[in-house]
């Protein structure tokens, strides 16, 4: 399978982590999707990886000659609808960043041609595959706390110094889609149920001169089967903490809880409370979707999961830039 790579503003590394157990998969070329971007991250990542592969100035270009079977779509967020559409449209299956649009028009259009092309699509959603959530997803679906009735979640990065593109809402589309698609996508997958309104706020002040950066958020959600999620998001974490995020879920069900912190899995059930160290996680993203796109197994990620998560986070953009409650259609 041939394999073709814009840009690494975001998650690319989750390709190249997959990539020395997928001799299948020949990384062919290259482009950062927009000149004047720094080529030095996916140079050092090809080397990595013992490929050589063509360079291209011009990302349409490079999908007209080479004709991948896969493109990774991780150039600018802004242009991340655009690139996906050109590459649904001649048939060229899509591992995009998150979100996949930074409008409600533009997701609409992507889902378009989606639904036109024998390709599929998914986003950068690599937390799913993360040990100790993976295996708190795994309890779940074994039903060890019962029914799931709240979602409370935590997302939390470090400022350091971000890249001039992060401080405008035309570029960086805001920090619930960008921050918030890992929480959401939470929602979806541990509740398998679908997110009906959302009520949210968010704050650019106090942002180390970022622009327009939103540096926190707070959203709140009802989901189709009667049960709350909210999530926490700020970039706020010190710069002297050991992790550059701080990532936590709390999972409340009829029969117990489930919390994620730090690299493990506390369980409270009818036997009492335990605290799990998760074996790691059998599988990687871009490993799960190449494996589907040849027949071998179902990816944890779906285009239709992918759809819902890119509407929902650009839904609560506009809950919190209207101060409105906004059901979902």
């Amino acid at each position: 399978m041939k394999l073709c790579l814009i840009g690494s503003r975001g998650h690319v590394w989750y390709v190249f982590e997959s990539l020395p157990f997928l001799p299948e998969v020949n990384l062919a070329a290259m482009t950062t999707g927009r000149q004047g971007d720094s080529r030095d991250n996916l140079n050092a990542f090809a080397a990595r990886a013992n490929f050589s592969p063509a360079w291209y100035d011009d990302w349409q270009k490079m999908l007209d000659v080479e004709k991948p079977d896969i493109v990774s779509v991780d150039g600018p967020f802004e242009d991340h609808a655009k690139m996906c559409i050109a590459a649904l449209e001649r048939g060229i299956h899509v591992f995009c960043e998150k979100p996949i649009a930074l409008t409600l028009e533009d997701l609409d259009a992507v889902e378009a041609a989606w639904r036109k092309s024998n390709a599929k699509i998914i986003s950068m959603v690599g937390l799913r595959y993360d040990a100790a959530f993976y295996h708190a997803w795994t309890l779940v679906r074994s039903g060890a706390i019962g029914a799931i009735r709240l979602i409370s979640t935590r997302k939390s990065y470090k400022l350091g110094t971000r890249p001039a593109f992060y401080g405008e809402r035309a570029t960086y589309g805001g920090t619930i889609p960008w921050v918030g698609s890992h929480a959401f996508v939470w929602f979806l997958c541990f509740s398998q149920a679908d997110i009906v309104s959302v009520s949210a706020m968010h704050s650019s002040a106090e942002n180390g001169g970022n622009g327009d950066m939103e540096i926190a958020a707070l959203c709140q959600m009802k989901l189709s089967n009667g049960a709350f999620a909210q999530a926490s998001i700020d970039i706020l974490r010190p710069a002297t903490a050991p992790t550059h995020g701080d990532d936590r879920i709390r999972l409340a069900g009829n029969n117990g809880v489930i919390e994620v912190a730090d690299g493990v899995v506390r369980l409270i059930d009818g036997s009492g409370e335990r605290t799990i160290t998760p074996p790691p996680c059998p599988r990687k993203l871009f490993s799960d979707f190449v494996q589907e796109l040849e027949g071998k197994s179902e990816c944890l990620v779906t285009a239709e999961e992918t759809f819902a998560l890119t509407r929902a986070v650009l839904l609560a953009r506009e809950a919190a830039d209207t101060g409105k409650n906004i059901s979902f259609p």
